[in-house]
C-alpha cells in the first residue's frame, strides 16, 4: 500500500516536471505561485517529501531558469520567493549547497545593479542573499568574495524604495557581524554610504555603523568629515543618526577631531554664507526661504553639543579649552538663522547653570539686560534681541583658559 502511493507521489512529481519542461512563461509562473503558497515555511526534510525526494530536480530546473530570464525579469518575483522557501528551510543544507554549485550567489548579486529590475525583484534578491548570509561564516565569506558588500550598498543608495533599503541596510549588517575577515570592508562601504544622495540611505548607514562601531572597534579618520556633513541634512532623522554617532565615538580616538569640527561649524566661514546654491540665484525660481545648508550645520552642531554637554558632561572641559563659549555666543548673535539662535542659547545655558567661570564670563560678556533674558528663556532669546545686542555676541571675546567646577 505505502509503495503504491509511493508510486503516485513519485508519478505526481514526474509529471510536475514535465509540465514545467514543456511549460510557457505563464505555466510556469502559476506552477511557481502553487509552490511558494503550499510550502511556505517548509523544513528540508518536509520539501523532500513532497517531492518524493526528488525536490532537488525541481530547484535544479529552478536555478536553470533564474540564469536565463533574470535580465528580463520573467516571473522573477516567484521564482526568487521559491528559491528563498528552499535556502532558509531547516535542516536543508543540500538545497543551499546546491544552490551555491551552479553560481545562484552571483547570478543575484547582479539583480541589485540591474538598472531594469523592478524595486520588489530587488527586495527579493537581498531577502535571498540574507538567507545565505544566515547560514554562517563562510557563506558570508563567499557574499563578500562575491564583491556583495560593494553591490549592496549601492543598492542601499540608488533604491527609491524604502521596504528595498531596509533589506539592503540589514544585509549589510549582518555581513559585518561574525565575519572577521570582511568587517573592516563592510565599515568602509558604510562610510562610503554617508555622502549619497539618499536622506533614506544616509539615515541607515549612520544607524548601521553606531552598531558596527563596536564590532570594528578602531575608528577610522575618514569617517569625521561625512559625518559631520550629515549635520547639514534638513531632515531632522538623518541629523538625529548622525548625533547619536558623534555620540557613540566619545571617548575613541575621534574625539578630538569631531570636538574640533563641532566648534568650528558654530562659526561658518564668509566664503560658505556667502556662496548660495545656484538654485536660489535662478530668477525664475520663486523664493522658498531656504536655509543655508552651512546655517543648518551650525544650528546641528550647537545642538549637539548641547547634547554632549548635558549627557558626558566630563567633556564641558575639553570644549571649553576649544573656545565653545565664545562660539556659541556667535551663533547666538546669528540673525539669519533662528534655530541656530535657539539651540546655541540652550546649549550655552546648560554651561552657565553647571560652570560658574563659564557663567561669569557669559554675564560680563552680554551685560545684565541681555543676560537676564537669557538665564530667564534661552529657547525665546533670539525673539527679543536687539540687532545691538546680536552685535554683542557675535563680537564676543570670550577665551576660558582653566575651568572650575561647580562646587
Amino acid at each position: 500500500m505505502g509503495s503504491a502511493k509511493q508510486q503516485m507521489a513519485v508519478s505526481d512529481i514526474m509529471n510536475l516536471l514535465h509540465k514545467w519542461d514543456k511549460g510557457s512563461k505563464t505555466i510556469r509562473k502559476t506552477i511557481l505561485q502553487d509552490f511558494i503558497a503550499q510550502n511556505y515555511n517548509k523544513t528540508g526534510p518536509e520539501l523532500d517529501a513532497e517531492f518524493a525526494q526528488a525536490a532537488s530536480l525541481f530547484l535544479t530546473r529552478l536555478t536553470a531558469w533564474l540564469r536565463l530570464t533574470y535580465m528580463i525579469g520573467t516571473g522573477l518575483n516567484e521564482l526568487l520567493k521559491s528559491l528563498q522557501i528552499f535556502l532558509s528551510a531547516s535542516s536543508g543544507h543540500k538545497f543551499l549547497a546546491e544552490f551555491l554549485e551552479v553560481g545562484g550567489v552571483l547570478t543575484v548579486l547582479e539583480i541589485l545593479g540591474l538598472k531594469q529590475a523592478k524595486e520588489s525583484d530587488k527586495t527579493e534578491a537581498l531577502h535571498l542573499l540574507t538567507c545565505v548570509a544566515n547560514a554562517g561564516r563562510k557563506y558570508k565569506e563567499l557574499i563578500c568574495e562575491s564583491y556583495g558588500i560593494r553591490a549592496t550598498a549601492e543598492c542601499l543608495a540608488k533604491s527609491r524604495s524604502e521596504e528595498t533599503q531596509e533589506c539592503a541596510r540589514n544585509l549589510l549588517q549582518i555581513l559585518a557581524q561574525g565575519n572577521p575577515n570582511f568587517q573592516v570592508q563592510v565599515y568602509k562601504g558604510l562610510i562610503a554610504l554617508l555622502p549619497c544622495s539618499s536622506p533614506k540611505a544616509q539615515q541607515m548607514a549612520a544607524q548601521t555603523l553606531r552598531v558596527v562601531q563596536p564590532i570594528v572597534k578602531t575608528a577610522n579618520l575618514s569617517l569625521v568629515e561625512p559625518l559631520l556633513n550629515l549635520l547639514r541634512s534638513l531632515h531632522l532623522e538623518v541629523q538625529d543618526e548622525a548625533i547619536g554617532l558623534i555620540k557613540d565615538l566619545m571617548g575613541c580616538e575621534l574625539q578630538e577631531a569631531l570636538l574640533k569640527g563641532l566648534v568650528k561649524l558654530l562659526r561658518p566661514a564668509k566664503e560658505d554664507v556667502l556662496k548660495r546654491p545656484d538654485i536660489l540665484e535662478d530668477p525664475e525660481v520663486p523664493s522658498m526661504g531656504s536655509p543655508l545648508p552651512v546655517f543648518v550645520q551650525q544650528a546641528a552642531s550647537a545642538k549637539c553639543i548641547g547634547v554632549l554637554i548635558r549627557d558626558k558632561g566630563t567633556l564641558a572641559e575639553d570644549l571649553i579649552r576649544l573656545r565653545v563659549v565664545h562660539h556659541l555666543m556667535f551663533a547666538i548673535g546669528n540673525v539669519d538663522y533662528a534655530d541656530s539662535q535657539r539651540q546655541a542659547a540652550i546649549s550655552l545655558e546648560h554651561l552657565c547653570r553647571n560652570l560658574p567661570i563659564v557663567d561669569e564670563q557669559v554675564h560680563t560678556a552680554m551685560g545684565d539686560s541681555l543676560y537676564d533674558l537669557f538665564m530667564s528663556s534661552p529657547e525665546t532669546l533670539y525673539m527679543h534681541m536687539t540687532a545691538m545686542q546680536a552685535d554683542v555676541c557675535v563680537s564676543n571675546k570670550i577665551n576660558i583658559l582653566a575651568v572650575t567646577e561647580k562646587p
